[in-house]
């Protein structure tokens, strides 16, 4: 086992587990938040696995789950909008899933681009983690917006 395979292994104990059980746990508003940071760990976890096996098609799935994730994130606040819309989200879990979203992208993307050969993998890396920020981002203030206002 190489550390790239030992860091996807920490990724999935110490973020991914913890964000399924939020998935499958508590009130609604918790669950899509975690289901959209559950999405966005799930692809840094294929950029490690990516670097860790030398395979590159495990980059284009992180490409896949940057690009789907937030899609289907925001797909589920439109279909229960009055629901997430009947309890006011606290401006510390707006923060803290924020954080929690976008922090650990470059510190998993930042490495592998520097593993990494340059030229097109490396672009393709920073592309991902730029979708991964702003999807974590837009879909958390999309979930997390008082309500009343088109979300």
């Amino acid at each position: 086992m190489n550390g790239w395979l030992a860091a996807a292994c920490a990724l999935l104990l110490a973020g991914f587990l913890p964000a399924l059980l939020g998935v499958c746990t508590g009130p609604l508003r918790r669950r899509v938040l975690a289901q959209n940071l559950a999405t966005a760990l799930a692809a840094l976890v294929m950029l490690l696995l990516a670097q860790g096996y030398q395979r590159p098609s495990y980059t284009d799935m992180a490409l896949v789950l940057a690009v789907l994730g937030p899609v289907g994130t925001l797909v589920y606040e439109r279909l229960l909008s009055d629901e997430l819309r009947a309890a006011r989200p606290r401006p510390r879990v707006t923060r803290a899933m924020t954080v929690l979203g976008v922090a650990p992208v470059p510190l998993v993307v930042i490495p592998v681009c520097a593993a990494a050969t340059w030229g097109r993998t490396t672009l393709k890396l920073l592309f991902i983690g730029g979708l991964l920020v702003a999807g974590s981002t837009l879909c958390t203030r999309a979930l997390t917006s008082p309500p009343g206002g088109e979300g």
